[in-house]
């Protein structure tokens, strides 16, 4: 017993901080984020597909089911107050809100809709099509997920194919834009089974695809008038005289079993995904997004994106950076722990962040049916990398704490390691062509939160994996809370 006693004494005077450490223990993600787990009445089947906050402070949540209900109370402290009442039903599964000029506009499989109570009665009375410019078969894989109003009044909408394959029915794996006045605009081909869309701050259009076909994982995908997404699933709706006029000529087939890059160089239209989210590391099914316009209400995340998973109800964060006109970047995880499959995800008005979580059909970790779940910032900013920035030798690491030196400019607190996936028309792909590039240097910034990390193995078209785990803060020399991320690099900036 005295030596033991002995040694403690040692480790409080040559190493406080990691006693102290030691004693409080690592912080968690529910330190910074807080998670508020609403309560769903008896009898409602809230399987949520989209979500919007009403002009009188109402959530509006709209149900695979066809319902849509307005919830009083959704941004107290604790959800126990919540109100639900049903405000509309009958409709075909509802995988979009958006509210606009009065209206609520509702995605639907085969339309969109705007619906308005006429008598403020708490019940929708009037229900008006919008657009119905495309086809359903019946397939179970024909979802539709529309996003909010771009800068332009356009609705963007991602249409899944029929099945994981082919397209049977006009518009089935394409993106399409619909005005507010009703008509429908073919943008983009290309598109396989997403599950969910949204805008940046910045209002351009990014969709989560999932892995298949053509889609070696699941992707964060950014949507431009022309482009082609990867699955050629649906090409033939190019021969229609409506996608002729919006988009001009059909692209050339991708070759089977290419890469990625490859595919970039030889196909003029073919935009990559802009990150490629690594499959069951980071998630198994992509779905939505959400970004943080919230000037620092969320946190010191400004501007980035958030995308949620299906499969592991979970939430990952995304830096993105345009280099040569392409978007790339980096995927971070962020927080776990909902009740159910994230499918909707918004940021609320207060900058809080509301997922929408459903399993029916796809199976989820999180372990209930279906839930709805709130993210509240608490004011303490975790240790993470904030930004991680490709350099023409390597990256530029942004942390959100200053870093202590020592940690931060070892070589022995990071690794990493090079893959990416088969472009090709079977179902998934492995992780292959696997490099282990070399870390030669860790020089940090005047700032003391910037890390210059000279890299030799720079892989175009590949993941880079990058573990920090021996880097730690200045001040409280915790570990970082997330120490893996996962930049997806398409381009070397030309300085």
């Amino acid at each position: 017993m005295p030596n033991i006693r002995r040694f403690l004494t040692f480790l409080l005077f040559t190493f406080p901080s990691l006693v102290s450490f030691a004693q409080k223990g690592a912080p968690t993600e529910e330190d910074y984020y807080r998670m508020i787990k609403i309560p769903i009445p008896e009898g409602i089947v809230l399987e949520a597909g989209g979500l919007e906050v009403m002009p009188n402070g109402k959530l509006a949540v709209s149900t695979r089911r066809g319902d849509i209900y307005m919830v009083e109370n959704a941004f107290k402290e604790t959800g126990d107050d919540a109100k639900f009442t049903l405000w509309a039903e009958g409709l075909h599964e509802v995988l979009g809100l958006s509210f606009a000029d009065g209206w609520l506009y509702a995605t639907q499989r085969p339309e969109v809709t705007r619906i308005k109570d006429l008598d403020d009665d708490g019940r929708a009375d009037l229900f008006e099509t919008v657009s119905d410019a495309w086809e359903i078969s019946g397939d179970y894989h024909e979802y539709n997920f529309g996003s909010k109003f771009d800068k332009e009044g356009n609705m963007w909408l991602v249409l899944c194919l029929t099945g994981s394959f082919s397209s049977k029915v006009p518009f089935r794996g394409w993106c399409v834009r619909v005005t507010k006045d009703g008509k429908m605009i073919p943008t983009a081909s290309g598109i396989r089974s997403p599950g969910g869309i949204g805008l940046n701050c910045k209002g351009e259009v990014f969709y989560c695809d999932n892995q298949g076909p053509w889609n070696g994982t699941s992707t964060l995908k950014h949507l431009t008038p022309g482009s082609f997404q990867g699955h050629p699933g649906g090409f033939q709706w190019y021969q229609l005289e409506t996608t002729q006029k919006a988009i001009g000529p059909k692209p050339d087939e991708p070759a089977n079993g290419s890469r990625f890059h490859k595919e970039m160089e030889r196909l003029p239209k073919y935009r990559p995904p802009a990150i490629l989210l690594p499959h069951g590391k980071v998630g198994n099914s992509a779905s939505g997004i959400a970004c943080d316009g919230s000037g620092g209400k969320f946190g010191p995340f400004k501007e980035q994106l958030f995308v949620s998973d299906q499969t592991h109800s979970v939430v990952n964060r995304c830096f993105l950076e345009k280099i040569n006109g392409f978007y790339q970047g980096a995927c971070f995880p962020f927080r776990k722990g909902f009740g159910s499959g994230n499918v909707p995800l918004i940021q609320c008005p207060d900058g809080s962040l509301y997922s929408g979580g459903t399993d029916r059909g796809w199976g989820a970790r999180g372990g209930k049916r279906f839930a709805l779940d709130r993210l509240v910032w608490t004011g303490k900013t975790p240790f993470e990398i904030l930004e991680m920035r490709i350099q023409r030798d390597g990256f530029e690491l942004e942390f959100t704490k200053p870093v202590d030196p020592k940690t931060a400019t070892d070589l022995s607190s990071y690794s990493m390691k090079t893959y990416t996936y088969i472009f090709q028309a079977k179902y998934g792909s492995p992780e292959v062509d696997h490099t282990t590039p070399t870390i030669k240097s860790a020089t940090l910034g005047k700032d003391g939160k910037t890390v210059k990390l000279v890299v030799d193995g720079l892989q175009i078209g590949h993941v880079h994996e990058l573990k920090s785990a021996g880097v730690r803060s200045k001040e409280e020399s915790y570990p970082l809370l997330h120490e893996v991320a996962y930049y997806t690099l398409w381009h070397l900036p030309e300085k």
